[in-house]
């Protein structure tokens, strides 16, 4: 009869036990449980203290929005939250990004959880209001700027900036659109601090009115700052001009402006590989068709349909010139903004403001304005 020889345990007695103790209770193998990835990627909000989202239209490196945010983070009474674009889109309008991935990275701001996309403003506002960026999905206000240049009259419509404000409102979200007049050769970057000290007042009022139930509905509000903030005369209640700088297209000279020349590196090379493949195709489908009709091969070289003698190819450029105003009433943004004032300017989602809307707005500026 043979005999089975076993090994002794040389592992510590009170340390089998427990051993022991632990398998039984996991009920013959259950794998130890982790948290899901949603969970373990909630951002920590504290609900006690109201979330506020900054976005802009300049970009996330801009100095006007960072110094909103450390000094909205500084005070100490909200929790900010920044979803802004990677780079300049302060022209982009009311755009949105669609049938193409958008990339996203978290952000150094300190005191805030911040996010850049590779994407507009109203990309910005309306991933992070959808809930699938942030734990949240409906913060207490939406603070788009503050932005480099003023936004009056039919400028509204090309900005970036005013469009975050306008998406938030669309969602129902309260929201303003900041915006400093800025001077070329004059303005500095610490007019955006000098900004900053000027809106704040007007940002907690209308945090505070919001939690009350007291702040506008139905519109938003555009407020642009003079180009020197701390000299300004006052806040003044204005209405939206029909102002805009003369758009001036100028031909440009292919050698100065080669293709690609207003593009980065990596879309003038997805625009010519592009391209080759076009004219690849085009002169394989050539030769196919050729050799079944003649059995001879012929390659084209040039793209389909269209030989590169006959396309024309011309180079334009945009800029926007000033231009004086004739409009001599005070109550209208621009005029407002030239004479020192900072524009506060109620914008709803209809071509016209209803006029209960726009009193209801001035009334809420009157009295915030007086409570400072």
């Amino acid at each position: 009869m043979s005999s089975t020889s076993v090994k002794p345990n040389m592992l510590p007695a009170g340390l089998v036990s427990n051993l022991q103790d632990v398998l039984s209770k996991r009920g013959g193998g259950d794998q130890p449980t982790e948290p899901s990835t949603s969970e373990a990627a909630e951002d920590p909000v504290d609900s006690s203290k109201p979330i506020v989202l900054v976005t802009n239209g300049d970009g996330i490196d801009s100095p006007g929005l960072t110094y909103l945010v450390e000094a909205l983070v500084r005070q100490g009474l909200y929790n900010v939250h920044v979803c802004a674009p990677q780079s300049d889109k302060s022209v982009s309008g009311h755009s949105v990004t669609l049938r193409e991935t958008v990339s996203v990275n978290s952000a150094e701001i300190n005191g805030a959880t911040a996010y850049e996309v590779a994407g507009t403003p109203v990309d910005c506002v309306s991933l992070a209001l959808s809930g699938a960026l942030f734990s949240w999905s409906k913060p207490l206000l939406v603070i788009s700027g503050i932005n480099r240049g003023s936004n009056c009259g039919h400028h509204m419509l090309y900005s970036g900036v005013v469009a975050g404000a306008r998406e938030a409102l669309i969602s129902g979200v309260p929201s303003l659109s900041i915006s400093l007049n800025w001077r070329k050769d004059e303005s500095q970057e610490n007019d955006f601090k000098d900004a900053v000290a000027v809106c704040l007042p007007l940002i907690n009022a209308a945090i505070g009115d919001i939690e009350k139930g007291e702040f506008p509905k139905s519109c938003f509000l555009n407020i642009e700052i003079p180009s020197s903030p701390l000299s300004n005369k006052g806040f003044k209640i204005t209405k939206q001009s029909t102002w805009r700088s003369t758009p001036s297209w100028q031909a440009v000279s292919a050698n100065r402006y080669p293709p690609g020349h207003f593009m980065n590196s990596q879309q003038s090379l997805g625009i010519q590989l592009a391209q080759l493949g076009r004219d690849a195709s085009a002169a394989g489908a050539a030769r196919r068709v050729t050799t079944q009709k003649k059995n001879v091969e012929i390659e084209s070289i040039g793209a389909a349909g269209k030989s590169d003698f006959e396309r024309v190819k011309k180079y334009f450029r945009l800029e926007f010139v000033d231009k004086e105003q004739e409009n001599t009433d005070e109550d209208l943004d621009f005029r407002a903004l030239e004479s020192g004032f900072v524009s506060v300017t109620p914008l709803s989602l209809s071509p016209h403001l209803e006029s209960d809307t726009q009193t209801a707005a001035s009334n809420w500026i009157s009295s915030a304005l007086q409570e400072q």
